[in-house]
């Protein structure tokens, strides 16, 4: 897939050796991450943190509750998309948290990833996980995220209040959702 105006942005599921690649995207783009992020402690910032926090999205993935992804622009990890919360039954649902590095941010890499998680999301298995519904929220004031969701295809279903712990405080968030196109 193409995109983010010049070369190419991929999505991939996570290895455990992109833990130091992962800890070092953190550190250096928190200034520009930690206004949208929950707190973190220091050894969120590190390659054993991340390795150990990769470790477990692995086994979460293999129990079917986690989707673990890496955003890479032009061979280069920029970023991370990830699909928490799978429900299967009749609620085939899953949320969807992403981020990516200030130097790509507004170039279109995250609405390229985004698009190839949806694709991959609703596609059937083997191929693809099959999900009915996706959701994301976004902080009242992330106009570039909600634009990121918007040219996806996600419609504004309302505001959640007190959302999630972000930034040290209870944060209102917008909620979004897609369905996806087949009615079965």
């Amino acid at each position: 897939m193409t995109g983010g105006g010049t070369g190419a942005t991929t999505l991939r599921l996570v290895r455990p050796g992109d833990a130091a690649a992962v800890a070092a995207l953190l550190r250096e783009n928190w200034p520009f991450l930690a206004p949208y992020e929950p707190e973190r402690d220091e050894a969120h910032f590190t390659a054993e943190g991340q390795g150990e926090l990769l470790t477990a999205a692995l086994a979460e993935h293999a129990a079917g509750r986690v989707a673990p992804y890496v955003i890479e622009h032009d061979g280069e990890l920029v970023g991370r998309l990830t699909l928490s919360g799978i429900v299967r039954g009749p609620f085939q649902s899953a949320d969807v948290g992403y981020l990516v590095a200030e130097a790509v941010n507004g170039r279109g890499v995250a609405t390229h990833a985004v698009a190839a998680l949806v694709e991959l999301a609703f596609a059937p298995a083997p191929g693809g996980l099959g999900l009915h519904r996706l959701q994301a929220g976004t902080l009242l004031s992330n106009s570039a995220s909600q634009a990121v969701l918007q040219r996806n295809g996600f419609e504004r279903i309302g505001v959640a209040r007190r959302y999630l712990r972000i930034a040290g405080r209870w944060q209102d968030h917008v909620l979004y959702q897609r369905t996806a196109p087949h009615w079965s």
